[in-house]
């Protein structure tokens, strides 16, 4: 079955902070919409999360994610579950401090996991400061 991408209109987004709270110029949204101008741009702080919740079961193969160099995360920490259950620890990823598309799993021994809320915890920042800048964020799987 081919990877589709998983994130549409109807999925819920969190994030853990906003630059400036400005969340026209660095919200979340900018992580979605395919222009190479925009961004989501946390605030400062160790932990920042992007939390989805999928408006159906999903199973997912693939994330993909593009930092700014010099705001990225050192370790990326996956945790999934289905609806009313607490978070699962899926996967602990190490993207590079590049500009480039990153594309996680299976290349990276994860399994394909069947969820339906998904979250990134970017645990620890190249950024002095703790900021995180993401320019696309995809998942692919099954819409199950």
């Amino acid at each position: 079955m081919p990877l589709e991408p998983l994130i549409c209109a109807d999925t819920a987004t969190r994030v853990s902070s906003v630059l400036n709270r400005d969340v026209k110029q660095f919200g979340k949204k900018h992580m979605f919409d395919t222009s190479e101008e925009t961004c989501w741009n946390s605030d400062q702080g160790t932990c920042q999360w992007v939390t989805l919740e999928f408006p159906c079961t999903v199973k997912v193969s693939q994330l993909h994610i593009q930092f700014q160099g010099g705001f990225s995360s050192r370790l990326c920490t996956l945790e999934g579950c289905r609806t009313g259950e607490e978070l699962v620890k899926i996967a602990a990823l190490y993207p590079e401090d590049i500009n480039a598309m990153q594309i996680s799993f299976p290349a990276g021994g994860v399994e394909e996991t069947v969820l339906d809320q998904l979250k990134i915890t970017f645990e620890n920042s190249t950024d002095f400061f703790g900021r995180i800048v993401v320019y696309h964020l995809g998942v692919l799987g099954e819409k199950l």
